[in-house]
């Protein structure tokens, strides 16, 4: 399965969550890439958009593989081969502190005018545009899930096989489009992937902050 882009695979998944439109769900999206597709998912849903901050852990050496996550509070998800990558505990504490201050920067820039939206008691909408690890989505649901939603689903267009079994513990629900055997980056399953930058993400907030409030006027 190959998605034209982040906007399309948004719409596919909307589908399979529509069951959601109605109940007031609240989607999270993890920066930068899946801001578009949360838009997406939440105006099709009816829903509010949020993002969820979470930051991979990089590898030394090699700042393009995840050995596990952290969220805004500073809880890390460490994956079993971490020790492996030759990763140190001054290493890691060291990769926490610079990712948790991106974090804080991103926060800052991203909603400035209000603070997170609360998910309790909410039906919560994870999306990402792809699991390779899960490291950042195992982030993430830990993020919301200590907020107590009333039901927490994890919604990707794709993910490698071992990824969704890794974070199937950690949600209510995963909703995954396409699992294919042969994986090696989120983006060979898309044929437009740009980068997205703070701008597009603070505007696709800023769209649907406006959106649901002339709902709700």
């Amino acid at each position: 399965m190959v998605f034209h882009d982040r906007a399309e695979a948004g719409e596919r998944l909307a589908e399979m969550l529509s069951v959601w439109r109605g109940h007031n769900p609240l989607v999270a999206a993890i920066p930068r890439g899946a801001v578009e597709m949360g838009a997406v998912i939440a105006e099709r849903l009816g829903a509010e958009l949020d993002v969820v901050l979470t930051r991979k852990l990089r590898a030394p050496g090699n700042p393009e593989f995840a050995i596990g996550a952290v969220d805004e509070t500073g809880w890390t998800y460490l994956a079993d081969y971490a020790e492996r990558t030759g990763a140190t505990q001054a290493y890691i504490d060291q990769e926490v502190a610079v990712q948790l201050a991106t974090m804080r920067e991103r926060r800052a820039q991203y909603t400035p005018a209000r603070p997170p939206v609360n998910p309790n008691g909410r039906v919560v909408i994870v999306v990402d545009d792809g699991l390779a690890t899960g490291a950042t989505m195992i982030a993430a649901l830990h993020a919301l899930r200590v907020k107590e939603p009333q039901r927490l689903i994890c919604a990707v267009p794709v993910a490698a096989p071992d990824a969704v079994e890794k974070i199937r513990p950690h949600a209510d629900e995963v909703v995954c489009l396409d699992t294919p055997a042969s994986f090696f980056a989120v983006g060979q399953f898309y044929r437009y992937f740009p980068q997205v930058d703070d701008d597009e993400v603070m505007a696709l907030l800023r769209a649907a902050t406006s959106r649901v409030s002339q709902h709700h006027a």
